[in-house]
């Protein structure tokens, strides 16, 4: 017989299986332009619901994908790309699905049209749509994604940008309005957060802003959760796998918080110890802190951080359900400038960066631990604090430090860069710890080659990666060009060529991306999109009309800016 934890552990990994799905409702099937599924390649249904999300958002539609009853071969992207490259182009790839998607070439009739025949149409497999190359090109150079495993729908998002990113800056030519600068894909989502930070011990004033971001990672405070009481209606009206129970026990009922206790706890104030003040002679004080958004950007995706560590350090699944209104005011949210109280930090002393350690250099993050450690549900940011705090490599003492710090206000905050050095042949400042890391972990490049790859992409390991193994053609050549030029083209994550987007503070709910399974590295993922006045349900293959899209247990949430509903952006 199962012990109680063990009966835990099993109805965890089911937790909210039927409100996801919509198991048991009779969902219509539809068919059509912008209502394709894609085929499961086994366990890429991560990759299926990001890709049903991103090409909904009529920006992407317009330039990746193809108007109903057009021919996909005629589209722009898809002119002139050389037939031995087409395989590993990620526009290409990008362009193909997403017309795909929007065209309706391939969505099957619908079965109850079809009659007798019908299971053998709808099986065809000319009405099937497998992003297997897209998959292909976008995880050939990563550790995770190009394995066939389960995989975070969270950081396939994020890696996925930069990378769409990079590409969309190479080929700008052809994305670009006339002589208009170019917009990326990820401008769409981008936004900046300020954090003003007051020094305990003369309370002056620093402003510090943060570098560009396109997912907004909120912690779930569970201890403002609330637990129905018996006989509520919140209580009562819950799925059964959304209930724990052992044999006989009564059914135990899902703690409820709102979406906006979960965005106060991400503004709210925190306490940092330990932070050095430059106005101070570098004198270490306490300081407390809040962050606010820099700009509301177009696109918000929020993601609800639903997995923490168990007693035991394995991932598990927080089992809470949350109120998640169609509309949202952020105004509150938004920084509105300096308080006319402040004593602002002298400009002299504010570009010394307040840090928390003695020494000027940080280690190297060890990849394949940063790696496990996002596997346990955290964000890339968080993980590489964790690692950074602990030397590097040491996955159970940063674990150690998740659990003290998860609850800080920058714990999914990018890393300051500090302690670079300068190379003198090309002039832009690469860590050379990161060097030595990349080189060591690619194993096929020399250090001065992975050194010129790391300045080229701004000192990111993964598109540094990208970009050698993009010119291994002619690689001493390349790096000849670099060192003759010495004004590369803008790299991913420098500063943007156009300026954030920026606007009213109203957002609408429009998108849903739902997990079942114990962590984010099993389970299952499915989408619910917002077409019209109806909600949508994207689980692989099956598209049907959603009769009760499950806002209360998503795992990311595409959210729009009202303003902009029914005006897409004019230069995508």
């Amino acid at each position: 017989m199962k012990s109680t934890a063990e009966l835990e552990v099993e109805l965890n990994a089911n937790y909210a299986f039927d409100a996801i799905t919509e198991a048991g409702a009779n969902l219509t099937p539809v068919s059509g332009p912008g209502l394709q599924g894609l085929q499961n390649l086994g366990n890429s249904c991560y990759l299926n619901s990001v890709m049903q999300v991103l090409m909904a958002v009529p920006e992407l539609s317009k330039r990746y994908g193809t108007s109903p009853g057009g021919s996909l071969t005629q589209h722009n992207l898809l002119q002139n790309v050389p037939p031995k490259e087409a395989a590993g182009n990620l526009l290409t790839q990008t362009t193909k699905l997403a017309s795909a998607l929007t065209s309706g070439l391939f969505a099957h009739p619908i079965a109850e049209e079809i009659g007798p025949d019908a299971n053998a149409m709808v099986t065809d497999p000319k009405y099937r749509l497998a992003p297997r190359m897209l998959k292909n090109v976008v995880g050939k150079n990563h550790v995770d994604f190009c394995t066939g495993q389960q995989q975070d729908a969270a950081q396939f998002l994020q890696y996925y940008l930069e990378l769409l990113e990079l590409q969309e800056r190479k080929a700008s030519a052809r994305l670009t309005k006339g002589d208009g600068p170019l917009y990326t894909t990820s401008h769409l989502f981008g936004f900046r957060t300020t954090s003003r930070l007051e020094c305990q011990a003369d309370q002056a004033v620093k402003y510090k802003d943060s570098a560009t971001e396109t997912i907004w990672s909120l912690r779930i405070p569970m201890e403002k959760a609330v637990v129905p009481k018996d006989g509520d209606k919140e209580a009562t009206d819950v799925p059964e796998q959304k209930r724990l129970k052992a044999d006989d026990e009564e059914p135990k009922p899902v703690p409820r918080l709102s979406i906006e206790a979960c965005l106060d706890s991400w503004a709210s104030e925190t306490t940092i110890d330990g932070l050095q003040w430059s106005h101070l002679g570098n004198a270490k004080h306490s300081a407390t802190q809040k962050t606010r958004l820099t700009n509301f950007p177009r696109y918000i995706v929020l993601q609800a951080q639903r997995y923490t560590l168990g007693p035991d350090w394995s991932p598990i699944k927080l089992e809470v359900s949350l109120d998640v209104p169609d509309e949202m005011d952020l105004s509150k949210y938004k920084f509105l400038g300096p308080l006319p109280s402040d004593r602002v930090v002298p400009a002299e002393s504010a570009d010394t960066e307040a840090k928390t350690a003695d020494g000027p250099t940080t280690p190297a993050v060890d990849e394949a631990a940063l790696a496990q450690l996002m596997d346990m549900g955290f964000s890339l940011n968080s993980c590489k604090r964790a690692l950074t705090a602990v030397g590097g490599n040491n996955i159970e003492a940063a674990m150690g430090w998740v659990f003290e710090h998860n609850t800080d206000s920058d714990f999914n905050d990018p890393l300051p860069d500090v302690g670079t050095d300068v190379s003198p042949e090309i002039g832009k400042a690469v860590a050379e710890s990161a060097v030595q890391s990349l080189a060591d972990s690619l194993g096929c490049f020399s250090v001065d080659q992975v050194r010129v790859a790391l300045e080229e992409t701004n000192g990111a390991p993964d598109r540094a990666a990208d970009w050698l193994f993009s010119h291994m053609d002619d690689l001493e050549g390349a790096i000849s060009a670099l060192k003759k030029n010495r004004a590369p083209v803008e790299p991913v994550g420098s500063e943007e060529s156009v300026s954030l987007e920026d606007g009213p503070g109203f957002y609408r709910l429009t998108g849903l991306i739902s997990h079942i399974g114990k962590n984010t590295g099993s389970g299952h993922y499915v989408a619910h999109l917002k077409k019209g006045d109806k909600w949508i349900i994207f689980n692989d293959e099956k598209v049907a009309v959603s009769e009760h899209p499950p806002k209360e247990h998503a795992y990311l949430y595409l959210l729009q800016r009202t303003d902009t509903i029914d005006s897409p952006h004019e230069s995508y």
